[in-house]
Parts: structure tokens; sequence; C-alpha cells
């Protein structure tokens, strides 16, 4: 122990008599370790944290495979229903009674359902927050006990609205209530229905999703779910066509996947035919038994390529950390020799010296290692701040737990070995005699500068590969930016209204929707305002069948084609600056009394009325006599315009008259006005409170920040890769400076003969930039080859870029030589002020 603390003690000294050596070092890894546990946090919380419950590894989620023709009516979940292979992780109501009810291979089962964002009132002060509903057996099956209070129980999740109760996240409850420890029983009003809170969850739940980019803060019995996002008909808890639950047990002892699988089958195939009409060319699904330690993770599987991808940049940068430490570790090794040479002829071991050089490279590390942990903890959370929506309520914080401190310490000791190990290695290989000798530095410099230079090709291949994928990524948000969304987005504010189905039953839903538009446009600055059932280019859409009058009718083979739709008002076209190029638009004429009209966009008229007008052409979203679905005729034909995202190509599409549907709860109103939004917005809830004082005004922002968020996994690679990049150049410009230097140091002698002989002092300078150039050309070509082998990883990643952009191949590889002959610059000169007549006294 006594000659590891004087190890120790000497390294610090070692360190301290170099502090430009131990800045530079430390800051480098530092930098690396905090990236590497940045991303790796993040990559933990995503894709592998369980759920914060007792015994989570005990929980099986339940889901369902099929073919194309698997029967589910309509469904609100994760998955995907056609293309041959179905799946789906939702359930309805009447099916997981049933379920329930028959289950005898799993521990009870319970349900629940994320309900997004809700207006949250308390004591006048507005919040946007997140809503879990589950059933009234939830926290009794997940074994979660409150901090506070109580949970939801089964008496609460009675007939729908009998259980006005809520439990608040532990996040909630300091935000909102600051702590406060007489929190239970106060009142919140969420939307329009007053809820009383019963319980405040442990600080380590983070719901039964553990990957979700919003953690809820509200929880709510699953009965009230139809009260607080009030649909019609099948959002009822008794609708059998909506499959919309999640659904979770416990494994038995003793019962394995199969066995539970085909007595779910059993009770599923029961269940279904109980609750629904199977039609005949329907199929039934099967119950799949799967994991469910991460709660319902279906829907973070899309991020799982992106999130590993992000850990592979990072585990480059801190390899080109370690490789440019190891190079300054080279060199002050090779500088060292003679120091190395004395103490081996007074008597120390080989062995002895290499435990010293590692001491320091391991305390250096230890160092670096201490700041990067710090570093680590303070950027957590930056990644979910890229990918956080600005108006959505819901929390996301990443936990610093020991999984990230064990991470970031084993990074730590393996960055002291790989670049203390070599130096280490070759300080001690040299003979002592040739070591003591006034000369050996001269003699052996040629060999030992080789490795480093070799070091430094490696790093400048590595920052080629990182700058050529950011340039990549930022390409790519460059190309969303200036697509044509077909609409103007400048002046656009958006905002939601659910109405509530007690207040508003059908029609008077409809009704209530155009009294809301009727108050906003008369609100002083509107010039415009219409109300959709769906916002443009907000990553989702309403999509249907398409039967044209007079077409075949599809056979199951053909099946029938589909057009994506919105329910808009009068004004939609005026309103979003969408062109009219044949026919007329909607106006307020096109009401419940009216002959139902479309407008349809240019891409649904070309695919289904190719060569033919079709104003005056009517279709029908369903060839079902028993439907009872009206024609519908076309009377205007629009520009082509974006609907579901920028990266889409032009969806066909139609737009109907939202007064003329049957029913309609919810709407999101597009106002259009020269003023800011700021300046807007409380002029907007006062004329939605002109209407009805207790409807909340949810989700207000503006049409470029709706853009915006379909396009943050983009942008947060963007963001992440150009600071990988630059982080990158910094490295190799550090590393090439510090190679060039140690070389012109070793060869002070031979520059000043050749002064001496007559060389001109810019030819010595041509000589130390001409073998800078060497190596970052040779490191850039390769960095150029492994970016053009590896690019293919991200192509479903590009938009408007191919993996071989000449122009960003082309950017990175001009800046990285241009950079490089910078950082040579200085030693190159350095190496022209040599003075002849001292370097030959000292030759």
């Amino acid at each position: 122990m006594r000659s590891i603390m004087q190890d120790i003690s000497y390294a610090l000294r070692q360190l301290r008599k170099s502090p430009g050596f131990t800045v530079v070092a430390v800051a480098s890894l530092a930098l690396a370790i905090g990236v590497n546990t940045t991303i790796f946090s993040y990559a933990n919380r995503m894709l592998y944290m369980r759920v914060g419950v007792p015994h989570a590894s005990e929980l099986r989620l339940l889901s369902l495979r099929g073919d194309e023709h698997m029967l589910v009516h309509s469904f609100s979940g994760s998955g995907s229903i056609g293309a041959h292979d179905s799946y789906l992780d939702a359930f309805s109501y009447p099916v997981y009674q049933e379920l329930r009810k028959s289950n005898t291979v799993l521990g009870d089962l319970i349900a629940f359902n994320d309900r997004g964002s809700e207006s949250v009132t308390l004591d006048g002060v507005a919040y946007t927050a997140s809503v879990e509903a589950v059933s009234g057996n939830f926290y009794t099956v997940m074994q979660i006990r409150p901090e506070l209070g109580r949970g939801i129980l089964p008496g609460d999740d009675g007939a729908p609205g009998s259980g006005s109760v809520v439990v608040i996240s532990d996040r909630f409850w300091h935000s909102a209530f600051g702590g406060a420890r007489d929190v239970i029983g106060k009142v919140i009003r969420v939307g329009p229905t007053p809820l009383t809170i019963v319980g405040v969850n442990p600080p380590d739940y983070i719901g039964a999703q553990a990957g979700s980019l919003a953690v809820p803060e509200l929880y709510i019995p699953l009965s009230l779910a139809a009260v607080l996002n009030p649909g019609r008909g099948d959002m009822d808890l008794g609708g059998p066509s909506l499959w919309w639950l999640q659904v979770m047990g416990r494994a038995r002892p003793g019962v394995s996947q199969a066995q539970a699988e085909a007595t779910l089958n059993v009770a599923l195939n029961a269940a279904i035919r109980a609750t629904v009409t199977v039609e005949k060319d329907e199929t039934m699904p099967r119950v799949v038994v799967q994991d469910g330690s991460r709660g319902d993770d279906f829907g973070i599987a899309e991020l799982a390529k992106p999130t590993y991808i992000l850990m592979a940049l990072a585990g480059m940068v801190l390899l080109l950390a370690c490789a440019n430490v190891a190079n300054l570790m080279l060199a002050r090794a090779t500088a060292r020799q003679r120091e190395m040479g004395v103490r081996m002829a007074l008597g120390a071991g080989r062995a002895r010296i290499l435990r010293q050089l590692l001491t320091e490279s391991l305390l250096l590390a230890a160092i670096a290692g201490v700041c990067g942990l710090s570093l680590g903890y303070m950027s957590r959370n930056l990644i979910p701040a890229l990918m956080k929506s600005g108006w959505e309520g819901g929390e996301f914080n990443v936990p610093f737990d020991w999984h990230v401190f064990g991470f970031t310490a084993a990074v730590t000791l393996a960055t002291g070995i790989v670049f203390g190990l070599v130096p280490a290695w070759r300080a001690t290989g040299v003979e002592v005699n040739t070591a003591l000798k006034e000369g050996s530095r001269a003699a052996t410099r040629s060999r030992k500068s080789r490795g480093g230079k070799s070091l430094v090709a490696f790093q400048v291949m590595l920052s080629t590969l990182l700058v050529m994928s950011s340039a990549l990524f930022v390409r790519t948000i460059a190309k969303l930016e200036a697509v044509d969304p077909g609409f103007k987005a400048k002046g656009l504010t958006l905002f939601s209204v659910s109405l509530p189905d007690s207040e508003y039953p059908v029609p008077k839903d409809v009704a209530g929707l155009h009294r809301i538009e009727e108050a906003v446009a008369g609100v002083p600055g509107v010039s415009g305002v219409t109300a959709s059932s769906m916002p443009l280019v907000a990553g989702w859409q309403s999509s249907g069948s398409f039967y044209v009058e007079g077409a075949p009718v599809p056979t199951k083979e053909t099946r029938s084609d589909y057009a994506s739709f919105a329910r808009v008002g009068g004004s939609f076209f005026s309103t979003m600056s969408i062109p009219i190029l044949a026919g007329r638009g909607l106006n307020d004429h096109d009401t419940e009394t009216s002959p139902h009209v479309a407008v349809v966009n240019q891409a649904l008229a070309q695919r289904f009325f190719p060569g033919v007008d079709p104003i005056g052409k009517r279709f029908r979203t369903s060839n079902d006599p028993k439907d009872a679905v009206e024609w519908i005729e076309i009377v205007g034909i629009c520009a082509n315009s974006h609907y579901q995202s920028l990266k889409e190509e032009t969806p066909r599409t139609f737009y109907t008259p939202y007064r003329q549907a049957k029913e309609m709860a919810d709407a999101t109103y597009m106002v259009r006005s020269d003023l800011p939004a700021a300046t807007l917005v409380p002029a907007l809830r006062r004329a939605v409170q002109q209407v009805d004082a207790n409807l909340p005004v949810r989700n207000i922002r503006t049409q470029q920040e709706q853009i915006d968020e379909t396009m943050q996994q983009e942008r947060m690679f963007a963001t992440l890769t150009a600071g990988f990049g630059f982080l990158a150049l910094v490295l190799a410009c550090v590393g090439i400076y510090g190679i060039m230097a140690y070389t012109v140091s070793q060869r002070t002698n031979e520059f000043g003969i050749r002064l001496a002989l007559g060389a001109l002092r810019g030819q010595i300078r041509g000589m130390v930039l001409r073998e800078a150039a060497w190596i970052a050309g040779a490191g850039v070509v390769l960095g150029t080859v492994a970016t053009l082998l590896l690019a293919r990883l991200v192509q479903a990643m590009l938009f408007g870029v191919k993996p071989y952009d000449p122009v960003s191949l082309a950017a990175s590889s001009l800046l990285l030589l241009g950079l490089a002959l910078l950082a040579s610059f200085v030693p190159a000169q350095r190496a022209t002020l040599i003075d002849p007549m001292e370097a030959m006294r000292n030759e």
C-alpha cells in the first residue's frame, strides 16, 4: 500500500509539472466520457429500464398477432394491421373483461391506456399534464405503494364517472403543490371534470410504459376515460369496436408461456364471438404472452436503432479522445526516456516503471472520469429536452442510477488502460545505455514518431467519419426545412378543444364547434379561422376506404382503396392558403341540411379519376348497405399539401365539411393572424369561454411548432452529431498539433543543419506542412471509405440526402484538411525560427 501511495504521489507531481498536458488530456477525456455517460443514460432509460414496481420480471404483456384480415375494426395503440402479418398491443374493453373472467393461467389481468395531454386547472392556474387511465385492480397487481394516500381502487372503477379521483405523480406533486403534505383531498379540474386527489405515486414509478417519452403525471380510473375524452359510442367502456386497452398480468409459477397462450387463445376466441359480429372474411387474432418488465414498449422499438447509432457515434468520440491522449502520452514517454534510463540504472525493474506509468494514466483517467461523470449528470436530460414537445404535458427525466455510475466507472478504467498501456510499455522497452546517451533522442525519433503519426491518422479517420455523419444529418434537417408544406404555415396559431359528451350530445357537438369557430372569427386581429378534425403535418392521420360511384366493387383479394381525409370548416382553404385549382372550395353554405360535398386534392384526382374531370363525380367511404353512408359529391380540386409529415409523398386526400358530420367532439382550430401568438392566445381563450366558461383550451402552439415537432428526431440527431463532429475536429486538431510540435522538437538539429547549408525557411515550413498534409490526407481517405461503408445503416433516417452525398463528403474533407494544415502551421512556423548555430553546437 505504501508503494502504491508513492506511485500516486509521484504521478500527481508529474501531472502538476506539465499543466498544459494535464489540462488538454483531462478536458479531452472528460468531454468524451461525459458524452458517453449522457448517451448511455438515455439508452438505459429508453431501452433497458424496467417499470418501477416490485418483481417487475414477473409481468407479462398480452398482444395480438394475425394476418392481414385479422378482426380489428378500429384501434388506438401501437401496431400494424395489414401487410400479411398484423400485430397489435390493444384490446377492447368487453374483450378485456371476458379475458379477465376466464383467465386461469396468469395473475389478475390489469388494463391501462395513455390518454395523452389534458388541461389541468388548480386554484385558477392552468397546467398541461399527461394522463393515464388504469383499471381498478392496477395498483394492487402492480404492487405500487403510494408515497402518500392510496392508489386507484376497484370501487373507483365502476360506472363511467363514478370514481372522480386521481393519483398524481411525485414530480407533479412537487411542481404544482410544492411537495405539501396536505395535498390529499385537494380538488383539481382535469378538463371540465373536478377530481379529488387521493394519492401520490412513489418517485421511482415511471408508469406502465417504461420507454415512454412522457411519463404520466395523473392516474385516473378507467371508467373516467370516456368522461375526460368524450368520444361517441365506441369510447364508451361497453363499445366493442374500439381496441384501445393495453393488458398485462403477472406470471404464475409452473405455467409456461405456451400453456398460458393456449388457454388465453380459447378465452379470446369466446370473448370476441360474444362481443363482436365476425364477418366471413375476417380471421381471429391469437394472443401472444411476452415479457412485460418494461411495460408496454411497442412504440419504443422504432427508437432502438437511432439510440444504438448514437451510442456508436459517442463511442467513436471516446476512442478518438483515447487516441489523442495516447499520442500525447507517447510523445511524453519519449521525452522521459532519459528519466526512465536513470531509474532503471539505479535498480528499478521494468515492471516497477510500467506500474508507475500506468498509475499516471489511471490517475489521469480518474480525474477525467470524475469530471465526465459530473458533465453526464448535468446533461442527462439533454436528449429528452430535444425530443420533448413545447406544449404537451408529461414529465420525462433520465435517472442517474448505479447502472450509469457503473458504466462511467468501467469506461474510465478502460480509457486509462487503453491510452496508457502502449506508451508505458514503450517507455520501459529502451536499453539503459541508449537511454543515458546524450543523443539517444535524435537516434530514435523516427521509430518513436511513426506510432504517433499512425495514431493521428487514426484520429483523423474517426473525425472524418463523425464530421461526415453530422453533415448528412444537418443536410437532412436543411432539406426538410426547405420542403414546401403546400400551405402557408407562418401566421397560424393552433389550439384544440374537446366537448364533453354530457353537455354536447349529438348533434349539439357539431353546433358547439361551429359556435366556437364563429366566436374566434370575431377576435380582433384574426383574419381567418377554421376547425378541423386533423391538424396538418402533426405526425398522424385519418384514412378510410374510398369507393367511386360506378367503379367495380373491390373483392377480398383486391381489397379497397384508401384515402386520407379531414373534416374541415368552410374557410379551411382560404385560412390555410391552399389554392383551389378547379371547381369551388367549401363554404358556410355546406351545412348539415345541404347535399354532402367534398374537395379532393390533385393526388386523389389523378389516382381515382385519371384523364377525367372529377367535378360532379360521387364517392362514399363504405360500401356496406347497413352503414347507410351517403354519396358525397366532389365540388372542387385543391393543390397538393403535406398531410402527416414533410417526409411523406403527398397522400391522396379529400376534405369534407365538419358541419355535415354526424358527430364530432374534438377539433383543432387553425387561426390566421398577423399578431404574435403570445398576444393572440389570451383573446382566443376569452372567445372560447364566451361559448362555454368551463371549456378548456388545449395544446396551444403555432403551426410551425407543430411542423417542427414532426422533425424532433432528425433535429436531435443533427444537434448531437454536430456536437460530436465539432468535438472530433477539436480533438483531431489537438492531435495533429501535438504530433507536429513533437516532430519539430525532435528534428531541431536536422532543420538547423538544413538552414546552415542554405535551405530557405519557406522550404522548412513546407516540409512540415507536407508531412501534416500526408497524415491528414491518409486519415480523410480512410474516413471517407468508412463513411461510405457504414452510411447505409442510417439511410432510412435521411431525407433528400444520399449516404454518398457529394456535398457532405467534399465539404467535410476540405474542412478537415484545412484545419489540419492550420493546426500544423504553428509548429511549421516554429521550425523556421531555429537558430542554425545553436542547433549545430547541440549536434
